[in-house]
């Protein structure tokens, strides 16, 4: 489904296309938008707006009695022309209203040749069967940068204090364009609008409010997460293939280019044991390539509290492309997308599957998707083939490098001088940890050492880690069954790069 711009719609308006059913979030928005469609066109004016409260009103003049559909719509089919007519509410009557949409085909009909154009404006895809023929429709989504930087352009003439900062900085203009991607209208206005403040002690930096306003949107969106707390690969304890491939792409295509979107790799599917540094690798891929990363929890695209399933991966879709360049971390992957919901015909998994395939082999804007999964056997095979993600890589428990190495990176958080322990016996007496575990036996060791207002020792690390049963030993038959598919199927994050 196409989107919305303010070009396409004159395009289509001009060939005579006179009625339209736009899905958006953001009936501010899409009315601004829409009137500025009605300006660049010659003799059509400002828009009608009909809303089941005031009925019809243009430039604050409302017309009498027309909060009835109904009789809106008698106005407009004796309206002569031309004129836009932008209907907010009609959606919520038509479905027990076969008299609403005869009423609506008619007007359809009255407006050919006049110069009359309807623009429903609707939150959901579904309309009528007996109305769909009548109507273009089309989604109207979280705005692009043209979009952005038209708006900023008339915020220029409206605020002072913004068209003061920008002679002031000239950078300013193009910093907001870029930091308000991924944002409404409404957020980039507040943003501007504290530039009054620059004037008083303590002024804010709009661009810094724009970029903490993203981080609170996408937080409070409950079906996305902005995740601040990345980390660099020298905070990955082996994954000597996953650091090597990183480096390769960086090195082919240069950070400058994929900070900015342009070379940057489709994606990578990660899978393998819990708790061996699947979600780190993920962090480290934004934090050394500089770019925003955004955790999508396929649990929640079922919940239901955002609409359907589709309208919820619609909506993270759309997100990620709007914020792009950007990661996209689609956490646990298989918990929405998998061989069953494949196999289920005609259910929301099998439509969400649909969704996410197509998206993966369309997806206009630089959106890196970075999926994690723990059972990549529930994975279709249509998910796993070559072209949706550009390697698939598995993640096993850490050798004995890697975990002298781990061992190292988490004493250095702690404050603790590696130096003073016997490293190699630790990651020795530690086969069969995975990093989690291991991390778990530092903070242990640390706490108990605290407890007693004393330095933390060798023997508090061997006591906690001889009280620890990994999850190699307590899920040995699972693990197993892990590497076995991961054997030829898929990378190894550690090892010789094949």
């Amino acid at each position: 489904m196409e989107n919305m711009t303010q070009q396409q719609m004159v395009r289509m308006i001009s060939v005579g296309t006179i009625m339209f059913y736009v899905i958006t979030n953001n009936e501010q928005r899409s009315e601004w938008l829409l009137s500025q469609v009605a300006a660049r066109l010659k003799g059509m004016g400002s828009p009608l707006v009909w809303t089941c409260t005031t009925g019809l009103c243009r430039d604050g003049v409302v017309v009498a009695d027309t909060a009835d559909p109904m009789k809106a719509l008698d106005f407009a089919i004796g309206h002569p022309g031309p004129f836009m007519l932008i209907m907010k509410d009609v959606h919520h009557f038509w479905w027990d209203s076969p008299i609403l949409i005869r009423k609506l085909k008619d007007l359809a009909s009255a407006s050919n040749g006049k110069g009359k154009v309807t623009v429903i404006l609707g939150d959901e895809e579904r309309i009528p069967q007996g109305f769909r023929e009548d109507n273009i429709m089309l989604t109207h989504g979280l705005p692009g940068i043209e979009e952005i930087q038209e708006f900023l352009k008339h915020m220029l003439s409206r605020e002072p204090s913004f068209s003061k900062a920008c002679r002031e900085d000239p950078t300013l203009f193009g910093r907001l364009a870029v930091a308000a991607r991924g944002l409404d209208f409404v957020d980039l206005e507040r943003s501007i609008r504290l530039l009054r403040l620059d004037e008083m002690p303590g002024g804010t930096n709009p661009v810094a409010s724009l970029l903490e306003n993203k981080r609170r949107i996408i937080q409070q969106s409950g079906i996305m997460e902005l995740v601040t707390d990345v980390v660099g690969c020298n905070q990955l304890g082996g994954m000597e293939n996953l650091k090597h491939w990183l480096e390769r792409r960086t090195c082919a295509f240069g950070l400058d280019s994929i900070s900015s979107g342009v070379g940057l790799p489709r994606g990578v599917l990660v899978m393998g044991i819990a708790g061996c540094g699947k979600s780190l690798f993920v962090k480290s891929i934004a934090a050394e390539w500089h770019l925003p990363l955004i955790r999508l929890d396929m649990s929640t695209v079922y919940g239901g509290l955002f609409g359907t399933p589709e309208a919820s991966l619609r909506l993270a879709f759309d997100t990620a492309e709007a914020v792009a360049p950007c990661v996209l971390w689609i956490d646990e992957i298989e918990s929405g997308i998998t061989t069953h919901g494949f196999k289920s015909e005609g259910g929301a998994a099998s439509r969400v599957l649909g969704n996410f395939l197509t998206w993966m082999q369309e997806k206009r804007e630089p959106v890196f998707v970075a999926a994690t999964a723990n059972a990549i056997e529930m994975l279709p095979a249509e998910v796993l083939r070559k072209g949706r993600f550009d390697e698939i890589f598995y993640v096993g428990l850490p050798d004995t490098t890697a975990r002298e190495q781990i061992f190292r990176i988490h004493l250095a958080k702690r404050q603790v001088e590696p130096a003073s322990f016997d490293i190699p016996l630790l990651a020795g007496s530690t086969r069969g940890f995975s990093g989690a575990e291991i991390e778990q036996t530092v903070n242990s060791a640390v706490f108990e050492a605290l407890a007693d207002r004393r330095p933390m020792t060798q023997q508090d690390l061997m006591v906690m880690i001889s009280q620890t049963v990994p999850l190699s030993i307590t899920m040995a038959e699972q693990i197993k069954k892990i590497e076995a598919w991961a054997f030829k199927r898929a990378v190894p994050a550690s090892g010789k790069f094949r």
